[in-house]
């Protein structure tokens, strides 16, 4: 009877522990990627003060393995001749680079990308814009995941003054990025509605992760009323959107963060 009552016992232990391991490995083998799209207003906040570390918490509460920034200032004179995406990879421990679009006020202005993993390789690539526009640009990095699966994430800003100037830059996009061989994020403020031209240039190519029947309104954070910060991916079949949230944050900045979970899929 003694020895029936162990057997018993072992059994049910062994149950007990199988299960939540077999349930752990399920969850890890999974190729998660979270990304972050936020324009940072040149760290300025809509209070008008300069506040890097109101950014930081936000990205840091948001915890992405990559964040794509937009208007971000390199050592010029209205952000106290920081280099901010140098200054919130220290606060946030996160790969720092920057991306010039254009020289201004004493310094320069452009993209900016913090990454949890080390750059295999990196590029900054000059977006056609119209006459009296300003420069744009896309940053790219090339980065090897936990899982040994390397993928390229970009982040742009397109043109904030014509659909026309927003059109080549997507054009060119789609042109540039189309030639990619590791599975792409495409992240970052569009200044576009979805429907409109410099959006479905890009719907071409790139799958959104937005609600077509219901989008989710970025801008501006005290009132989001528009759609204009997207991430989408390329190609369709390699990427799943597991979620999607809209962080509005009345202070940080005038735009609010986009933060989108991704799982990497297999061939």
């Amino acid at each position: 009877m003694k020895q029936m009552k162990c057997k018993i016992a072992v059994s049910i232990f062994l149950g007990l522990t199988f299960f939540p391991l077999y349930s752990q490995t399920k969850t890890e083998n999974k190729k998660i990627v979270k990304v972050l799209s936020f324009n940072i207003l040149g760290g300025r906040t809509t209070k008008g003060d300069f506040n890097l570390d109101a950014l930081a918490k936000l990205i840091n509460e948001a915890n992405p393995d990559f964040v794509a920034m937009q208007e971000v200032d390199y050592k010029v004179n209205r952000s106290k001749k920081l280099d901010l995406v140098t200054e919130l990879g220290w606060r946030t421990k996160m790969a720092p680079i920057f991306a010039r679009a254009m020289y201004y006020d004493g310094g320069e202005y452009g993209e900016g990308a913090l990454s949890k993993y080390s750059f295999l390789s990196t590029r900054n690539v000059a977006l056609p814009y119209l006459d009296g526009q300003e420069p744009r640009a896309a940053i790219e990095i090339v980065a090897e995941l936990p899982s040994k699966d390397t993928i390229a994430f970009i982040g742009t800003h397109f043109a904030h003054e014509t659909n026309e100037g927003r059109e080549i830059q997507a054009q060119k996009i789609n042109k540039v990025f189309s030639l990619n061989k590791y599975p792409t994020i495409l992240v970052g403020d569009l200044n576009a509605k979805p429907g409109s031209g410099p959006i479905n240039i890009l719907e071409e190519m790139w799958q959104a992760t937005y609600d077509k029947e219901n989008p989710e309104p970025t801008f501006p954070s005290d009132n989001p009323k528009v759609k204009i910060d997207y991430v989408m991916f390329y190609p369709k079949n390699r990427w799943r959107v597991v979620d999607k949230k809209v962080i509005a944050d009345t202070y940080a900045s005038d735009h609010c963060a986009y933060l989108v979970t991704l799982e990497l899929l297999d061939e």
